[in-house]
């Protein structure tokens, strides 16, 4: 884990690709989604084929940090044919945004269906150094900002704090005959963040984003690392 942190920054590397981040992520004990690197249309076709239909397709790149934004991001992909017009299209597209960026491929993993998405990050305060957030996903998090933070170093009781604070609590509770999701797998992953970015502070942001929640855990679908 911080030998891909340290090789990224001898490289002069301020952003680590999903690939990267998921595998320190990982590494620190935070569960993720397995994903797969594909360097041509071809490559991607299989390997959604080798994770089972339906795949998300993200753009790979250490120059382009909103993926979304580059059009880089295409989801619910149901067969082989669908993924290789998405991989031509986010190419071009990414490619006429960002002329300039290293673009190695693009990632491949399963879609994730059911749960509750919410979303974990770190920015750091020029007062109180890292901060973690928690907060639900999706436009809770972009339009309502129903978020919680707190200063590490996190402590279980931190975190647990953390969750309940939110508005959009009662959704990870259950509603409407849902299962409530396993807090404390959500507890777990934010002491974890916690512990990870205390050893490693030349960390500047990171999110998880989403991050899906249900009753019997909670998983990484994507992640996002920034160095200093």
């Amino acid at each position: 884990m911080l030998n891909l942190i340290r090789e990224a920054k001898a490289r002069g590397q301020k952003i680590l690709t999903e690939i990267e981040a998921k595998e320190v992520f990982r590494a620190a004990g935070i569960p993720v989604v397995k994903t797969c690197l594909a360097g041509s249309k071809e490559e991607a076709q299989m390997l959604g084929a080798s994770l089972g239909f339906p795949v998300a397709l993200k753009i790979c790149s250490t120059d382009i940090v909103h993926k979304t934004e580059a059009g880089g991001v295409s989801l619910n992909l149901a067969s082989a044919e669908e993924v290789g017009r998405a991989y031509d299209q986010m190419l071009k597209t990414a490619m006429a945004r960002y002329p300039q960026s290293n673009i190695k491929g693009v990632t491949v993993q399963k879609m994730i269906t059911g749960g509750v998405e919410v979303v974990a990050g770190m920015t750091r305060d020029p007062q109180f150094g890292p901060m973690i957030m928690f907060g639900l996903g999706g436009i809770f998090v972009e339009i309502l900002k129903d978020v919680s933070f707190r200063i590490v170093p996190l402590t279980e009781e931190d975190a647990c704090e953390m969750i309940s604070e939110i508005k959009g609590q009662a959704l990870l509770d259950g509603v409407r005959g849902t299962m409530p999701v396993k807090k404390e797998a959500l507890v777990d992953i934010l002491v974890k963040l916690s512990r990870f970015l205390e050893a490693n502070p030349e960390i500047k942001e990171l999110d998880i984003n989403p991050l899906f929640a249900d009753s019997q855990g909670a998983v990484a679908a994507d992640a996002r690392i920034i160095l200093e």
